[in-house]
């Protein structure tokens, strides 16, 4: 390679730039639509000033993806939020200069943002639950870029925001337009934001985890949109992410961030195949993969006893809702459609579908935390499909669930210590210090660091909190554990770690999980046998090898193949 050539590739790799030869041997000209240089970002915590982004320089080409992938903390959301202005008021921008289209956004007036943002720069941010008007109606929501900068009438903006809906995967888009955001779930809200942010087509997007509640096919439908948007209308994409997977397919480069600082930026088949920092290493060896089945096969074909009584059974299980006014010419919703199925004892059956598929109404029926229109529940040989009062509460003790979010399913009022023995108290298991023992058993059984049990929620990490969540379900020594998107919440490496400490619980307690998850790659890696939902029907159902390798039906192979290519 030439000198000069050499020395613009090494100028190029700090910037975070890939750099493409002509076939003159000289590195092409790349249209910026945005710069980043030089950008510190610190927040104000009591009297203490803390870094939050040191130094960040990058670049996205017209038309060009760039993925910032690291876990949280890294700093990747500080810096979208700093492109758009949106920092948190405890946060400011102390140097660096960001600039689009040739025009430095960090001293613009508010009223000049308002032009830009929905117009020019469309976000889609991470947190469905807080980004939507909870007394406006979705359409009106996704309308809205289109109206307030003046590109649509009323009725064209509505008839807009119905295909919009319609392209970002929801079913009924005209009836789910008139709806509220309370009568959307996660996944479906998250279409909803992706939809406004596509509704002015802006010449870039910043996507801060934009599929990362949403099932495979709805996310392949999605990034295959934002795909179309960059080739037809050379819209450019900052994608925030912590799926190596999706990066690796999806962008054209990607940077790495760790602590604030990029560590590593490249061409994206590059930093995937061979990274030159150790924390990309680190990332990649953990990020979960469809051919760990082969793995979790081998390891434990001979602790289970295939052949034993299931410790669960549901046989015919429905559960029929009744649906709210506004959602077309239905009344009712067959969460759960005529499904038997078993779960048999030491095993780990992963329950897989899309959003609406039923997994988590079924896991619900199982616990009895929902009451079965029909069909039977049984527990260790016992019916308890109509079991009440005292017997169903002490019952209780056998199986316990850890939910999808470890922060709203903690008392933030409560010490950790607290949390991991209530389920003691309720059941006035022992006195004041023999529970704190247990908790103090419980805490090193799932690896907490020493002295968690007198803090609080929000003073612990996510993967902290998960296991928090995981010690207080195991209080009272239960068989039986419904894992409801139990590490969807959680980064890569905290995820494996999560997996690994069930796993090696499983082993030493002899426990049963029900594992409800939209992830295959965390499927293959927990998983002994795999039942397939759609439309609350059982479709498949049988031993993760012969899913993930010889699928039945149509919707398995589906799912399988809207895996990233990256994670297969």
């Amino acid at each position: 390679m030439p000198n000069d050539v050499a020395a613009t590739a090494d100028e190029s790799a700090r910037l975070g730039e890939s750099v493409n030869p002509t076939p003159s041997g000289q590195p092409a000209a790349r249209d910026d639509i945005l710069r980043v240089e030089d950008l510190r970002v610190a927040y104000r915590i009591g009297d203490r000033e803390v870094d939050a982004v040191r130094g960040v320089d990058l670049s996205v080409g017209r038309g060009e993806v760039v993925a910032i992938v690291g876990e949280s903390g890294s700093g990747k959301s500080t810096v979208a939020q700093s492109i758009m202005n949106l920092l948190a008021p405890n946060a400011e921008v102390v140097s660096g200069r960001i600039e689009f289209e040739g025009e430095d956004l960090i001293p613009l007036s508010e009223r000049r943002w308002r032009s830009i943002r929905g117009r020019l720069i469309g976000l889609v941010p991470q947190d469905p639950a807080l980004s939507l008007n909870p007394v406006r109606r979705v359409g009106v929501q996704v309308a809205e870029p289109l109206l307030v900068h003046g590109l649509a009438t009323k009725h064209d903006a509505h008839d807009r925001a119905v295909e919009l809906l319609e392209m970002a995967g929801l079913t009924y888009p005209a009836e789910r337009a008139k709806q509220y955001p309370h009568q959307f779930s996660g996944g479906m809200k998250q279409r909803a934001l992706i939809a406004g942010a596509l509704a002015a087509q802006p010449s870039l997007i910043i996507a801060d985890e934009p599929t990362s509640a949403l099932d495979v096919t709805v996310q392949k439908q999605i990034l295959d949109h934002l795909a179309n948007l960059t080739r037809e209308l050379g819209t450019a994409i900052l994608l925030i992410t912590h799926d190596l997977g999706m990066a690796a397919e999806r962008a054209d480069r990607v940077i790495v961030m760790k602590q604030g600082e990029i560590v590593d930026s490249g061409p994206a088949e590059q930093v995937m195949n061979a990274p030159t920092h150790e924390y990309t290493r680190k990332l990649i060896a953990a990020a979960p993969r469809l051919s760990a089945h082969e793995r979790r096969t081998a390891s434990t074909t001979a602790r289970i006893e295939f052949g034993g009584e299931p410790i669960v059974r549901v046989t015919e299980l429905t559960k029929i809702f009744p649906l709210p006014k506004g959602a077309g010419d239905r009344r009712t919703l067959t969460a759960v459609d005529a499904v038997s199925l078993e779960v048999r004892r030491g095993e780990t059956l992963a329950v897989v579908g899309e959003s609406g598929s039923g997994k988590s109404t079924l896991a619900r029926l199982v616990l009895r935390l929902e009451e079965p229109t029909s069909g039977s529940i049984s527990f260790a040989g016992e019916d308890i499909t109509h079991l009440k009062g005292e017997k169903l509460r002490q019952l209780r003790r056998r199986f316990q669930m850890v939910y999808q979010s470890p922060f709203d399913s903690l008392n933030p009022r409560m010490t950790i210590e607290q949390l991991i023995t209530e389920p003691l108290l309720s059941f006035g298991e022992g006195d004041r210090q023999s529970r704190s023992k247990r908790a103090l058993e419980l805490s090193e059984q799932v690896a907490l660091p020493d002295g968690m049990l007198g803090r609080f929620p929000d003073e612990l990490s996510g993967g902290q909190r998960q296991r928090v969540a995981i010690a207080r379900a195991l209080a009272l020594d239960p068989e039986f554990l419904v894992l409801d998107e139990a590490v969807s919440a959680l980064d890569v490496s905290v995820q494996a770690q999560i997996l690994a400490l069930l796993d090696e619980l499983q082993r030493e307690r002899e426990l049963t999980y029900l594992f409800i998850t939209h992830d295959l790659g965390v499927v293959a890696e927990t998983a002994d046998r795999v039942a397939v939902l759609k439309n609350g029907k059982l479709v498949e159902c049988g031993d993760a090898t012969q899913i993930f390798t010889a699928p039945q039906e149509e919707y398995t192979r589906m799912l399988i193949e809207a895996v990233p290519a990256f994670s297969a």
